[in-house]
Formats: structure tokens, C-alpha cells, sequence
């Protein structure tokens, strides 16, 4: 019941917070996508806290919590907290993420101090201030969803307009300053808009964790695709999902506030994200790990059963696997899976307790012979390594070089018969 209670949306105040919490945590995940991707994430955190003291200095001038008042307040330190920590890393030796952490530190302060004193000089109008701290999307009325349509408006038009020479700034500034872009224009308009999406989402969830809704859709959505527009709109599909998820979960705890189960719920997608991605993601990756494992165990053992064979030419004699160990060392049992992975695969066959190489076999293990000796040949004649210390890495480099890279090798080394041992190099 409390579901289609929720998503009938019949609610005023239901609508307003969720809403509210839609607008804020799409327009400030697209906006994160660049300053992720600028690899300043860092900064939206600096922001979020440096606009404390802009709210407690804009309710002490005009004496009234006016969301517009307020906003203009906070993007005003926001703003200086950055133009704080480019002048502390363009004049001094200080670093900037240590300049970051410093700004950060000072201008949270200087809010926690004010906010502090405003709670304490008797203004009635200052209850429900504290709530910029940790966010309160509960409160939030039907001028505030106006403000934040505005501004979010203002965040997808201006990216809208932009696009081309952001996506320059981010992926390449040099050559950005080499056509005559101006970088340091377009980077305070990126600053600006990175200041007021922060801006916008402090009232529904908080300075403190303003910085997750800014930055984490964009790592999520990182880790789906290589290509800007999807990852833009992945980020805003993520943040539009924590905000609803998020606002649902309040409204059947009403105990709980929405903002931090947005920032739990954006948490879980970004670690699903991370484990589950199915090309970047961490599950993915350690798959193809394993297989390229396989791959070069495997090509190993073909390689040793050719050897094996080129003593008296018998490259399709059954041998056993006491046999193969003898000959290069492994684990028995990562040899046993090796061969019936490779009599899968028809490069080897199992005659009683022994094994021999198939045709095609044959011919993959004599490949990855003569690449490792080409490469051997190629460390010691051009690079002028010794010969006994270019084995390790042609076992390494043998499995990874290309039909062009040993067309080039066998050129530049003029068609070698032998390796540095004076081992023949095989057709």
C-alpha cells in the first residue's frame, strides 16, 4: 500500500522531495562526469564544504531563510574556496590536494563557527538551518523544486552548449590550447557549474555528502562505457535512480532522512558498478586474467612438447607427463588441466597415460618456439643484452607478440636461422 501511495505521487509533500531530489542529482551527476574525468573529484568535496559559510552569511544579511538568498550566499564561498586553492597552487609549493584539504578544512570551520552563533543569538527564523549539514529533503516546498528546475536547467543548457569544448578540456587540454580554445575561460565556466550543482543539492543532501552525488555516479558509470554521451547519461540515470530509491526509503522510515540513503544507495550502484561491469568491472577483469593465465600455460606446454620433439624430429610421439616435467618445470596438477584444456581444444591427444601433439599442435607450439627465440636473437644482436639473461623475457613476450611484430623482427634480423644458444629457429 505504502508502494502506490508513494508512486501515485497524490502527495504534495511527496512530490515536491522527490522532485526535488530528481533535478538536483541528475544535473549535479552530469556536471561530476567532467570534473571526474579532469580528475578533480577532490574539488567537489572542497566546494560542498566551503559553502557552509555562504549560507550562515547570507541568513545573517537578510535575516530569512530564502532559498535563492541562501543559494546566492553559498555559491559565493564556494566560488572563493576555489579561487583560494588555485591561488595557494599557482603561488606556493604546496600541492593541490593539500591546498584542497587546507581550504576544506579552514572554510568548514568558519561555517560550523557561524552557524554555531546564529543558533545561539535567539532568531527565530534560524530553526532548521543545521539542516545544510546533513540535508533535510523533507522540508523542501514547492519554491525550492522551482529554484532547483532553474538552476538545473541552467547546468544542462550550458553543458548542452559546451559540450565539444569540455570534452576537449577533458581529454586533451594541450591540444585545446593549440587551437586557440580558450582553457582557462572554459575551465572557470566548468568551475562555476561544478560550484552551483553543489550548490543546488545542499539543502536535500547536505555539505557533508553533496561530494558522493557529485562524483560517484560518474565512477559508476565510468566503468559501463568509453564513450562521453552514454556516460553522461548513465551518471544522470544513477543519480535519478538514488534520488527515487532514496526518497522512497524515507518515506516508509521517516526517521531516516533522504539524503543519506541517496548516498547509500548511489554506494551500492557504484560498488555493483565496480564488481559487475562487464568490461572494466572487477569480476570481468579477473576473468580474462585467468584465461589469459590459461592461454599462456597452455602455449607453454605445447612449446615443451615440441621440444621434446625436435631431439630426433618426433614431434607426434606419445609422451607422458612425468615426461613433460622433466622438461620444464610446472605444477602436475595445472599441467594435467593444461592438457585436457589443449585435447579440447585439439592440440593434444590422450593415448592411456600419455600424450602426444595433433598437427595443428604442432604447429602452434613450433609458433611459440620461434617467437621466443626471435625475441632472444633480437635482445642480444640490437639490444645487446647477454644471452643467458633474455630468456625470462622472451618467455613473457612470446605469447604476446603479433604475426606484424615477427615479420618485422625476422626482417630487421635479416631471416635468422639460430637463436643466441645456437638453437635452429624454426620456419
Amino acid at each position: 500500500m505504502s508502494f502506490i501511495d508513494f508512486f501515485t505521487f497524490s502527495d504534495p509533500n511527496i512530490r515536491y522531495v522527490t522532485l526535488g531530489c530528481l533535478l538536483l542529482a541528475g544535473s549535479a551527476a552530469v556536471v561530476g562526469c567532467f570534473t571526474f574525468l579532469r580528475k578533480r573529484a577532490l574539488v567537489g568535496d572542497a566546494v560542498a564544504h566551503s559553502v557552509l559559510p555562504g549560507v550562515c552569511l547570507a541568513f545573517l544579511v537578510s535575516g530569512q531563510k530564502n532559498p535563492v538568498i541562501l543559494l546566492i550566499g553559498a555559491f559565493i564561498t564556494g566560488w572563493l574556496s576555489l579561487l583560494v586553492i588555485d591561488w595557494i597552487t599557482r603561488h606556493t609549493k604546496i600541492k593541490e590536494d593539500t591546498a584542497i584539504g587546507s581550504v576544506l578544512s579552514v572554510f568548514f570551520g568558519i561555517g560550523i563557527l557561524l552557524l554555531t552563533a546564529i543558533q545561539r543569538n535567539g532568531n527565530a527564523a534560524q530553526s532548521g538551518l543545521d539542516n545544510f549539514l546533513f540535508g533535510k529533503a523533507a522540508s523542501l516546498v514547492e519554491a525550492d523544486v522551482i529554484t532547483f528546475s532553474v538552476v538545473s536547467l541552467l547546468l544542462l543548457v550550458t553543458i548542452s552548449l559546451f559540450y565539444k569544448e569540455f570534452t576537449l578540456l577533458c581529454f586533451d587540454e594541450n591540444f585545446a590550447r593549440t587551437i586557440g580554445l580558450p582553457v582557462r575561460r572554459l575551465e572557470w565556466i566548468l568551475t562555476s557549474l561544478t560550484v552551483l550543482a553543489v550548490v543546488t543539492g545542499i539543502q536535500a543532501v547536505g555539505v557533508v555528502l553533496m561530494a558522493a552525488m557529485l562524483i560517484t555516479p560518474a565512477a559508476a558509470a565510468r566503468f559501463w562505457t568509453d564513450k562521453l554521451n552514454i556516460m553522461l547519461l548513465l551518471a544522470a540515470a544513477f543519480g535519478c535512480l538514488a534520488a527515487l530509491t532514496g526518497a522512497y526509503l524515507s518515506y516508509l522510515a521517516p526517521s531516516m532522512p533522504t539524503g543519506p540513503w541517496m548516498v547509500m544507495v548511489i554506494s551500492l550502484i557504484a560498488v555493483g558498478s565496480f564488481l559487475l561491469a562487464p568490461k572494466k568491472g572487477i569480476i570481468a577483469r579477473m576473468q580474462r586474467q585467468r584465461i589469459i593465465q590459461h592461454r599462456m600455460r597452455d602455449e607453454n606446454i605445447l612449446k615443451a612438447l615440441f621440444q621434446l620433439g625436435e631431439k630426433n624430429q618426433s614431434y607426434f610421439q606419445e609422451r607422458t607427463e612425468e615426461s613433460v616435467l622433466l622438461h620444464r618445470k610446472m605444477n602436475p596438477k595445472e599441467l594435467r588441466q593444461g592438457l585436457f584444456r589443449l585435447k579440447n581444444d585439439g592440440y593434444t591427444e590422450r593415448k592411456g597415460n600419455q600424450w602426444a601433439l595433433t598437427r595443428e599442435g604442432k604447429e602452434r607450439g613450433q609458433r611459440v618456439t620461434r617467437l621466443h627465440r626471435l625475441w632472444e636473437l633480437y635482445l642480444s644482436q640490437v639490444l645487446h643484452i647477454a644471452p643467458d639473461h633474455v630468456h625470462e623475457d622472451a618467455e613473457s613476450m612470446e605469447h604476446v607478440l603479433t604475426p606484424e611484430l615477427e615479420a618485422r623482427l625476422r626482417e630487421q634480423l635479416d631471416n635468422p636461422q639460430f637463436d643466441p644458444h645456437q638453437s635452429e629457429i624454426p620456419k
